[in-house]
């Protein structure tokens, strides 16, 4: 029989620092052979040019490097994760499985169903904590129930916090430690993929100084671009979160909504696809599929609206206040399903992640936990005058503003915002 070895699945940690699964791994004294699934449940919907898969397949080729330093590769294959691992358990002599939990719905479907595959071959599986500093249970109230408003949820995280927390993971590098193998590595074309001309920011850590004060100014090059790191795992949460607490309180804040959010879908996946507070089903979306074309191409005659969709369309990333600006006005001036937005954001952003996306959206909608109350109708002119007072955003994006070319507003903001309160009552009394 071969020799024994072990696996360790990168998903959403794609680095060899500071990496849970990859040191549980090491300490195993077992060679590891590295392992990628581009998971056809999943990219078999996605467009050609989605310029993710082609960050995912850059960073990739750069782990492979790192690997080949010691002798070895990283193996990246296309297929469903069950295909995959049939196939290497009938070709290799697996001992165990490492990999980082992740909190989606799919994604805890797909994991339970390798341990059970795994579990009839007797190999061992291993999964471990790494893109949040708690989860699933570990921040909940008193009587055991989960938090569903931020603020008290937020308080409990600081008060459990410990900065032995923030200590990365020991991740000491060696030939002796890998699978001494030099896989192919797979060209996007052979994937399914053609490179998107769409680049990945680099993380901003200098910018951030100033960061309480300027978040909300999307002309300011003052937010972090961590998001998409974040989400492939390319920087840790550990690091991520020590460096935020020396930059105060409102950079901390905004890493312990991402971790409610996951622990949210967590607590109710059922979430992922319908109102968080079912009271809100009742409510008669207008869903106009020709207004929402004209929001997703930024053509709606609010020039903070267009600036917001264009930038997204452009670049797969949109500044945060302008995204909520955005949503909001697909949801109460249009009166458009916020699952309707929910999934051009994901087919567009950088930084999609479910739980973020999804809840950021309810937020909006006020369908969601710690929801913003739905009489809450942001006016996208007063937002200008207060985020954006030189029109340097608008006039970056939308150039043609104040031409004979750009089009007049497609609906009257006091009109909308009276429809828009009117349908959500009768919704809520229906």
């Amino acid at each position: 029989m071969t020799k024994e070895l072990h696996i360790v699945w990168f998903r959403r940690d794609l680095r060899l620092y500071d990496q849970a699964a990859l040191s549980a791994a090491l300490s195993a004294g077992v060679p590891i052979l590295p392992l990628f699934i581009f998971d056809e449940h999943i990219i078999d919907e996605l467009p050609r040019q989605d310029a993710r898969i082609t960050h995912i397949h850059q960073t990739l080729q750069l782990l492979n490097e790192q690997l080949k330093a010691y002798g070895s590769s990283l193996l990246v294959v296309k297929g469903t994760p069950e295909q995959v691992f049939e196939e290497l358990t009938a070709a290799y002599n697996i001992g165990a499985v490492f990999l980082n939990r992740d909190y989606e719905p799919y994604a805890i479907k797909r994991d339970r169903a390798i341990e059970q595959l795994l579990a009839t071959k007797n190999i061992a599986f291993h999964s471990c904590k790494d893109q949040v500093i708690f989860e699933q249970g570990e921040v909940t109230k008193d009587d055991g129930n989960p938090y569903t408003v931020f603020t008290p949820y937020s308080k409990k995280w600081k008060t459990q916090f410990r900065e032995s927390m923030v200590k990365p993971f020991e991740c000491s590098l060696s030939a002796e430690k890998f699978v001494q193998h030099q896989f192919p590595f797979p060209s996007l074309n052979e994937l399914g993929f053609e490179p998107s001309s769409i680049p990945v920011p680099e993380v901003n850590w200098k910018e951030l100084g100033n960061y309480a004060d300027l978040r909300n100014l999307p002309a300011s090059d003052s937010t972090s671009k961590l998001s998409v790191h974040l989400r492939f795992g390319t920087i840790s949460t550990r690091d991520a979160v020590a460096k935020a607490l020396k930059l105060g309180d409102t950079f901390l804040n905004e890493l312990i909504w991402r971790e409610f959010f996951m622990q949210i879908l967590w607590h109710f996946p059922e979430a992922a696809a319908h109102n968080f507070k079912r009271k809100y089903d009742g409510i008669a979306w207008r869903n106009d599929a020709d207004e929402f074309r004209r929001w997703c191409d930024g053509q709606t005659g609010y020039p903070i609206v267009d600036a917001g969709m264009r930038e997204l369309n452009q670049t797969g990333f949109m500044h945060n206040r302008v995204r909520m600006i955005t949503a909001s006005f697909l949801c109460k001036h249009l009166l458009i399903d916020w699952k309707w937005g929910e999934a051009y954001f994901a087919e567009k952003l950088l930084d999609y992640d479910l739980a973020l996306n999804n809840g950021n959206w309810q937020w909006v909608a006020g369908t969601g936990c710690d929801a913003a109350p739905y009489f809450r109708v942001f006016n996208p002119d007063a937002q200008t005058e207060r985020f954006d007072p030189d029109r340097k955003y608008i006039k970056k994006w939308v150039p043609e503003v104040g031409t004979g070319s750009y089009p007049a507003p497609m609906v009257d903001h006091n009109m909308a915002r009276k429809r828009a309160l009117e349908v959500y009552k009768a919704g809520l009394g229906s």
